[in-house]
């Protein structure tokens, strides 16, 4: 099938593109064909996010969001932050020392708590009533290349292949989907935009990426405890000095609260389990008032591209762009990502729309895209706070903290600081630490992990090839569990990889049907010998409005 535009991934930097687009179509009364691929069963289903948004990029894509009935409804009425000390001490962070990237109240811009899920789902309404068409349940395995390298779409995965490789009843071929430019929006760590950023060395002269793992659920209180529109963020306990991350509590509609940890991937304890650390984090009494007498009814963990203005990889390529989180737009300032790349979206749709009405035919590089993107407001935060992250790394939480408070009082005047070490390798032998005894859940607070996966609705089709792939399947017994203890154990959130003992040796199984799709693994694998690729479209994580 061909199209103008094929855009890979609907969530806000792709389906922002596509509604832009068809509407600078519509305005210049020209016929424009666009086409959305989400592997995801519906919109949605795949979309996790805290989530505060900043309505700035929404307005300039629909003025008349509030009229078009868009899903904001709880603004942010109060924000306060908290350093945790211990189990059960904290101290509140005065305001005056708070940085400004982190305040949700009193800006130039409105904050809502919102549902990125439902946002998304909103916006896909928007996309199709503009003419964009929708594939959801289709995966995007890889692109396609002219001779030349020249990106010109997208072919989308077989349905129906058995793990042996085998066509099972009913096998559906995968399809070519070509364009004249594809955008690749298919959030952090995406597959084929992994691929593309080393095929074309778009990192060439950047910093690494850097990642967090963010954990999510989402909660029913009791109506005297809901309070909409507050706010909590916080730090410090039960992550280790050495570890870095925060935590995030807020106060949505319908009487619920979601809670959520973010844990840097650039910790170096092999023992470490960001899991267990996010369920013993809500019995600590700042967060523990706001979750009692409730019920979890949704769990979900994404990796987040943190690197910020020092890690953005070149976003521009012969026939395509990568665009949102695929690049790595997220302000971790703000702990803000839709606002990034919806506007990421909006500059690629005008860059490309602009192209073609200047007779291009696609194929070239778009580099008009680079420029407009340097003069807008998204670029100009990303560089005001591009040491946010490595000085957190250098220098340690407060200190690293104390160094952005002034790197924004003075404008981003201090010397910029980088982080040059990848995630994967801050990884220490496990003889070199300390073993780490979690608390076991309670039921009431914390969970185990089985638990929360079937909260995330997760599911794949069992007799399919394993989207896991090791580069060398021996390696996790032979290197991983010896020097590191097979950290795949515990850096996973979903229980996907275990050691079992068969006939009296370790082996290391991989439950892909538990896979919530959050790619640490490809991430934080110290040896680098695990690829998450695609499974079949319509697997992985169903989650309602997160």
């Amino acid at each position: 099938m061909d199209f103008d535009v094929v855009i890979v991934g609907a969530g806000p930097s792709g389906l922002s593109a596509a509604c832009r687009l068809m509407q600078q179509a519509h305005e210049a009364a020209r016929e424009l064909s666009v086409c959305v691929v989400e592997k995801g069963s519906e919109v949605g289903a795949h979309i996790l996010s805290g989530a505060v948004l900043e309505t700035r990029a929404l307005r300039e894509l629909f003025p008349d969001w509030e009229t078009r009935g868009a899903p904001l409804t709880t603004p942010v009425v109060s924000d306060d932050i908290y350093l945790l000390k211990d189990p059960d001490n904290a101290q509140k962070l005065p305001n005056a020392l708070v940085p400004k990237s982190m305040h949700n109240t009193g800006g130039a811009h409105d904050n809502y708590v919102v549902s990125a899920g439902n946002l998304c789902r909103w916006l896909a309404e928007q996309a199709e009533e503009l003419g964009v068409e929708i594939f959801p349940g289709f995966a995007a395995q890889e692109s396609l290349h002219d001779e030349d390298g020249t990106v010109r779409g997208i072919l989308v995965g077989d349905m129906g292949v058995a793990a042996d490789g085998s066509e099972k009843p009913g096998h559906m071929p995968g399809m070519e989907l070509r364009a004249k430019y594809t955008l690749f929006a298919e959030g952090a760590r995406g597959h084929i935009g992994k691929r593309l950023i080393e095929r074309f060395n778009l990192d060439e002269g950047r910093d690494p990426q850097h990642y967090a793992l963010g954990f999510k659920e989402l909660w029913d209180v009791p109506a005297d405890q809901h309070q909409p529109g507050r706010v909590l963020h916080g730090s410090g306990w039960p992550l280790p000095n050495d570890t870095h991350g925060g935590w995030f509590l807020y106060h949505a509609d319908n009487q619920q609260v979601v809670v959520g940890l973010i844990v840097d991937l650039s910790y170096d304890n092999p023992y470490l389990s960001p899991f267990d650390e996010f369920q013993r984090m809500k019995h600590h009494p700042v967060l523990k008032p706001h979750l009692e007498g409730g019920s979890r009814v949704s769990y979900g963990a994404r990796a987040i591209a943190k690197g910020g203005a020092n890690s953005l990889p070149k976003m521009t390529f012969p026939g395509g762009l990568l665009i949102g989180c695929d690049a790595g737009t997220l302000n971790f300032a703000k702990i803000k990502g839709i606002h990034m790349a919806m506007k990421s979206g909006l500059v690629a749709a005008e860059a490309v729309f602009e192209a073609f009405v200047g007779g291009d035919e696609g194929g070239t590089e778009l580099t008009a895209f680079t420029s407009k993107w340097q003069d807008s407001w998204a670029w100009a935060e990303l560089t005001e706070s591009r040491s946010f992250g490595p000085a957190i790394h250098k220098y340690g939480t407060v200190k690293g903290g104390a160094y952005n408070f002034m790197d924004q009082l003075l404008g981003g005047k201090l010397p910029t600081v980088h982080d040059t070490t990848p995630d994967h390798a801050r990884m220490r032998p496990a003889s070199e630490v300390t073993p780490i005894d979690y608390p076991k859940p309670d039921g009431k607070l914390s969970f185990d992990k089985p638990s929360s996966v079937f909260l995330s609705n997760t599911n794949h089709e069992e007799d399919q090839p394993c989207h896991l792939r090791l580069t060398d399947p021996g390696m996790p017994v032979r290197v991983n569990l010896p020097e590191y203890a097979e950290p795949a154990q515990r850096y996973c959130p979903a229980g996907v990889y275990e050691i079992v003992e068969e006939d009296g040796e370790p082996k290391f199984q991989i439950n892909f049907q538990n896979c919530v799709h959050c790619k640490t693994c490809d991430i934080k694998d110290p040896s680098q010998n695990i690829t998450w690729v695609a499974p079949e479209g319509g697997g992985g994580p169903n989650y309602p409005n997160m």
